[in-house]
C-alpha cells in the first residue's frame, strides 16, 4: 500500500505526502493496537531524513530503502553520551527534546538514528548496548540504551544546527504520533466500554442506564472529543511549517495523554473484574496508552513546554 513511503518524497520513489494525511493513518493504527513501528520509521525517521536529505546524501538513500520497504528505521533521543543516566526524562521548561534511553521494538529495526550531543548519528542496534527491560505494554518489546561514550565517525549523518533542527523535526512527530495513537487507543477503549454496558445487567437493567456510568463515559468521552482537534491541527503546522507547529503539537500531546488515562480509568472502572483480566482484549489497550502517555514527553513535560512557548519565545 505504500504506507511507509507516504511521506516520502518523489525522487525517493515515495507518495510526496504529508503528516495531514499520516496522523489520520495512525489514528486507527491506535484503534487496532497496531504493534508495529509504523509512527516510527514513517513519520519520525522520514521526518528526520528529510530535513537532512539536502546536506547528507545518505539520507536520501535511507528515504529510498523505506520507500521500498527495504529497511526498518527508529529515531532515539538519549540522554547525553556523558550521562547514562536511566533517570525520569528531563521536564525544565527551556527544553525542547524529552531525551529518553528507552527504545521499542529495538530488536526489528535494521537502523536507528541516534540523535545525542548536537549530532544524528545512523547506527546498527545490534553495535549498540540494550537491555532488555520490563514494560507496561507486553505487546512491545523495550530496551533500555546506554550510549556508547564515543561514536564511531562513520556512523556521522549531521552535526551542528542542521542537526539539531532535524532533531526538532523528528522529535515533534513522534510526539505527535504518539498523540494520534493515543485518540484511536481511547476510542476503541471506549467503544469497547460503552458496548458492555448495554450488555452488562445489574439489578435487572442494563448498568448504561444508570446516570453515574453514563457521566463516567461521557466525561471521558469529552475529553477525547476535545483532545482529537489539537492532533489535527498540530498535523497541519507541521506540514505547512508553522513557527509555532511545537507549541500545536505540545497541546496535542498533553490533551492526548491526559484524555487517554482519563478514558483507561472510565473503562476499567465500568467493566469491573473483568477489566482486569488478561483473557479480555482491553488490557491490550490500556497498558498501550499508559506507555504512549509517557513516550517523548509526558503531559506534564509538554504543559511545561507550551508555557516555555508562549512565555519565553
Amino acid at each position: 500500500m505504500g504506507v511507509l513511503g507516504i511521506m516520502v518524497p518523489e525522487a525517493q520513489g515515495g507518495l510526496a505526502m504529508t503528516e495531514e494525511d499520516l496522523i489520520p493513518l495512525l489514528l486507527e493504527a491506535g484503534w487496532a493496537g497496531l504493534p508495529d513501528p509504523l509512527a516510527a520509521t514513517a513519520g519520525v525517521a522520514v521526518t528526520l531524513l528529510r530535513h537532512a536529505s539536502a546536506a547528507a546524501p545518505r539520507a536520501n538513500e535511507l528515504l529510498a530503502q523505506i520507500a521500498a520497504g527495504e529497511i526498518s528505521l527508529g529515531c532515539v533521543f538519549p540522554n547525553s553520551t556523558r550521562s547514562n543516566s536511566t533517570g525520569p526524562a528531563s521536564t525544565e521548561p527551556a527544553s525542547v527534546v524529552a531525551s529518553s534511553n528507552f527504545v521499542p521494538a529495538a530488536t526489528s529495526l535494521d537502523q536507528i538514528l541516534l540523535c545525542v550531543d548536537g549530532s544524528v548519528h545512523v547506527v546498527d542496534p545490534a553495535s549498540l548496548q540494550l537491555e532488555r527491560v520490563q514494560s507496561v505494554d507486553g505487546g512491545r518489546d523495550l530496551f533500555h540504551l546506554v550510549v556508547p561514550a564515543e561514536l564511531d565517525e562513520s556512523t556521522v549523518l549531521l552535526t551542528g544546527d542542521v542537526a539539531q533542527a532535524a532533531t526538532l523535526a523528528a522529535f515533534n512527530f513522534a510526539a505527535l504520533g504518539a498523540a494520534a495513537e493515543l485518540i484511536g487507543l481511547s476510542r476503541r477503549m471506549l467503544e469497547m466500554t460503552i458496548l458492555y454496558a448495554t450488555e452488562r445487567k445489574q439489578f435487572g437493567v442494563q448498568i448504561g442506564s444508570f446516570q453515574a456510568v453514563k457521566h463516567h463515559l461521557t466525561n471521558a468521552s469529552l475529553a477525547v472529543e476535545f483532545a482529537e482537534p489539537l492532533v489535527l491541527r498540530a498535523a497541519n503546522s507541521l506540514a505547512l511549517g508553522n513557527p509555532q507547529a511545537s507549541l500545536h503539537v505540545s497541546m496535542a500531546k498533553a490533551k492526548a495523554s491526559a484524555a487517554a488515562k482519563g478514558a483507561a480509568a472510565a473503562s476499567l472502572q465500568v467493566h469491573g473484574a473483568i477489566g482486569y483480566t488478561v483473557e479480555y482484549d482491553l488490557h491490550l489497550y490500556m497498558k498501550r496508552s499508559w506507555a504512549l502517555a509517557g513516550e517523548f514527553g509526558d503531559a506534564e513535560f509538554h504543559r511545561r513546554r507550551v508555557s516555555a512557548e508562549l512565555l519565553y519565545r
